[in-house]
């Protein structure tokens, strides 16, 4: 068997990034994980985590300490502008139709576990931006910043939907990105009162075209989403301004939640997008994570994807006998499942976020009969989509 390439450079420590970096370091490589932003990040949203990402993490060793991070939610209440319950969803309920394997965490926390799961050899900077890469046929030449320069056997893409290196090397972002209709963003803030009004709970505002969510986490700090339709592509300069604006009329406990939105840097925003490419690597380049396979906020498991993702490539490169091969095989084992993810998020838009008073009402309905028996886990599949045997096959194979 031909020796696999000895030294990885991944450009983002993102959850694919991190998740690319535990796998290759697992299996031998040399790895440097470059980041642009100047130490990690503190922004981003709660997710449910489960799916393959939660397979993944499973066979990687990490379920452990990503359930020490993690908050228990029974319910999610879909409230009006009053904060009266209009419809609900038992979590609690979700959890045991998907055999309980649901974390619900922030995203930094997932970031943090897998950070915490990267072998001290790792080579991992914080404030290092490249800004130009040279194909060879011995390897890739990464160049940062003041002369310096890295050699990669393989260069990995984990930088995310507006991917540097994806632009560099496959091309500007708009042959890939195809918004979907919506912004989206996140913060977290400190306040004893709404902290008490939503703990144990996902608190949705029951509103049209925009939507707030609220979660108590720890010590009284609340953790928001917010989501509202645009065709806007354009990001806001300031999105703490560009929240106060959009959301100021949903109501309840809204009105205080923006007015403690932190300054926009501690701010996560985004437009919802997906990145759909017919090909994944080109030479010693591959993609991982959002930069090929984003799936958007709308299809949710994006954060289990992309460690999933990251899994496959790196059980992959550790089992193929050439590198074209290893990322020839990632690819068709990993693309049906994304794609099957991003279809359902197309299809689910009106469900995700109601624009006329006749799909709210559906959507109360279809909540209401979610609790009858047996509709839970018809609910649940539907969700998280149709299994796959891609994680565990590997896991049940051993490497060579």
């Amino acid at each position: 068997m031909t020796p696999p390439p000895n030294t990885a450079v991944i450009v983002g420590a993102g959850i694919a990034g991190l998740a690319t970096a535990q796998r290759l370091a697992h299996h031998g490589w040399r790895v440097h994980v470059l980041e642009r932003a100047p130490g990690p990040r503190p922004q981003g949203y709660m997710i449910d985590f489960f799916g393959p990402g939660h397979e993944a993490a499973q066979a990687m060793g990490l379920l452990p300490r990503i359930r020490e991070l993690g908050h228990a939610f029974a319910r999610a209440d879909f409230l009006d502008t009053d904060g009266h319950p209009r419809a609900s969803l038992r979590l609690d309920r979700f959890a045991h139709a998907l055999g309980g394997s649901v974390v619900s965490l922030l995203r930094p926390d997932l970031e943090r576990a897998l950070r915490e799961a990267l072998p001290e050899h790792v080579d991992l900077r914080y404030g290092c931006a490249p800004h130009a890469f040279t194909e060879g046929p011995e390897g890739v030449q990464v160049h940062l910043p003041e002369g310096q320069s890295l050699h990669a056997d393989l260069l990995v893409g984990a930088d995310g939907i507006h991917s540097t290196v994806r632009h560099h090397l496959f091309g500007p972002q708009e042959h890939y990105l195809h918004p979907l209709g919506f912004h989206t963003g996140a913060y977290t803030f400190t306040d004893a009162r709404i902290h008490a009004l939503a703990r144990g709970r996902f608190c949705l505002t029951d509103t049209l075209d925009a939507q707030m969510g609220l979660y108590a986490l720890g010590q009284d700090r609340v953790a928001t989403f917010a989501v509202h339709r645009t065709q806007q592509t354009d990001l806001p300069q300031d999105p703490r301004a560009a929240l106060r604006r959009t959301y100021a009329h949903l109501g309840w406990l809204v009105p205080r939640a923006l007015e403690l939105c932190p300054p926009p840097e501690e701010v996560y925003y985004d437009l919802v997008a997906q990145i759909r490419m017919n090909h994944w690597s080109r030479g010693r380049t591959v993609l991982v994570g959002d930069a090929c396979q984003a799936v958007s906020l709308l299809a949710g498991q994006g954060a289990s994807l992309a460690v999933g993702g990251a899994y496959v490539l790196g059980e992959e490169l550790a089992r193929a006998h050439s590198l074209p091969q290893a990322l020839n095989n990632y690819e068709q084992r990993w693309r049906p499942v994304v794609e099957e993810r991003q279809r359902a998020a197309r299809t689910g838009t009106q469900w995700f976020l109601p624009s006329t008073p006749a799909q709210r009402r559906l959507r109360r309905l279809a909540l209401k009969l979610s609790a009858l028996p047996g509709l839970d886990r018809l609910v649940a599949t539907t969700v998280s989509g149709r299994p796959t045997r891609a994680i565990q096959e590997l896991a049940d194979r051993p490497v060579p």
